[in-house]
């Protein structure tokens, strides 16, 4: 059975559709990256299935248990970072998180026990004393995952778990994630494709409260345009007689300009995405070329993202997150 569930889920608001008719499975072991633009209802699906909204249609199940009709036994086995990560801001953290401790009916002892292990895992002991309103927002990220594992759930939401966050803390937050991913089922929330090319190894596209797209992050990159394109870099620049030759191949749909870190060089995009490099290799062994630079592209699921949020569906609903 699936950790998370979540079947035909839909959220009007008067005449708004902010969910139209999710459904998707999250198996232990799994970090599902919940992607989409800004008002895509990232956010109104993560509080249906963590229970704090009730759908206008649909279930959702938390290991087996309806987040509506079933909500305390689902929330023992979930943790949920919600959006803005509210706390009592005049708490310490040592003070927060034993309350929560004691919400979740830990006993002291275990609480102790469990507490002096989240120190350690999410790096608080500096701050343990201090009030949460004292805290730089990295450390109150820190705090907002604590409270969330405080019960050790099997299931994890986290709505934008580095929203704005240095580099340096989205590393940190990314190697908490990625550290806990064998033994939980895992939902991150977030518009950021760096986010999800980090930390899961899958994601599920939603644009307009629909889901477009759903598989691993490499499989949805083949996807691109991209994938098996061929970065070219030739001594001397490049100039229209070469573009010409590397179009002319079978398998090129099209050659491209490109200025990057890598200097001036050519792009070459296959057709259905095919693999070009070795034609392009012999043509440029046969032509004399100097080659400085020969890479294939994976793919970019930044290409993806883009094609598959900008048309809007014909029902046109508007999702709100």
């Amino acid at each position: 059975m699936a950790l998370v569930e979540a079947r035909d889920l839909v959220k009007r608001f008067g005449s708004l559709t902010a969910v139209d008719g999710i459904s998707f499975k999250v198996e232990r072991g799994e970090v599902v990256g919940f992607l989409g633009p800004n008002g895509a209802g990232k956010s109104t699906a993560m509080r249906i299935i963590s229970g704090f909204l009730e759908p206008t249609s649909g279930e959702a199940w938390i290991d087996g248990h309806n987040s509506h009709t079933d909500p305390i036994a689902a929330r023992r086995l979930l943790g949920y970072l919600p959006e803005g990560a509210p706390a009592y801001a005049d708490m310490s953290v040592g003070s927060f998180l034993n309350f929560i401790a004691g919400m979740h009916g830990l006993s002291k002892r275990a609480a102790n026990d469990r507490l002096a292990e989240l120190v350690e895992r999410v790096h608080l002991a500096e701050v343990w004393n201090q009030r949460i309103d004292s805290l730089s927002k990295g450390f109150k990220r820190r705090v907002a995952i604590a409270q969330a594992l405080v019960h050790d759930p099997d299931v994890l939401i986290l709505d934008e778990p580095t929203d704005g966050l240095d580099p340096n803390q989205k590393y940190e937050m990314r190697r908490i994630i990625s550290a806990m991913r064998a033994e939980k089922a895992i939902i991150i929330s977030t518009h950021l494709l760096e986010e999800v090319e980090a930390v899961c190894n899958r994601a599920i596209i939603i644009a307009h409260g629909r889901i477009l797209a759903d598989g691993t992050p490499a499989d949805l990159a083949r996807r691109s345009r991209h994938h098996n394109a061929v970065r070219l870099g030739i001594a001397g620049g490049v100039d229209s007689h070469v573009r010409a030759e590397l179009a002319a191949l079978p398998g090129v749909a099209a050659v491209e300009p490109v200025s990057d870190g890598e200097g001036d060089g050519l792009i070459a995009f296959p057709r259905a995405g095919g693999a070009i490099v070795a034609d392009i290799a012999d043509l440029a062994r046969e032509r004399g070329w100097t080659i400085t630079g020969l890479r294939v592209e994976r793919g970019r699921l930044d290409d993806v993202f883009r094609e598959v949020t900008a048309a809007r569906p014909e029902t046109a609903p508007t999702a709100a997150a």
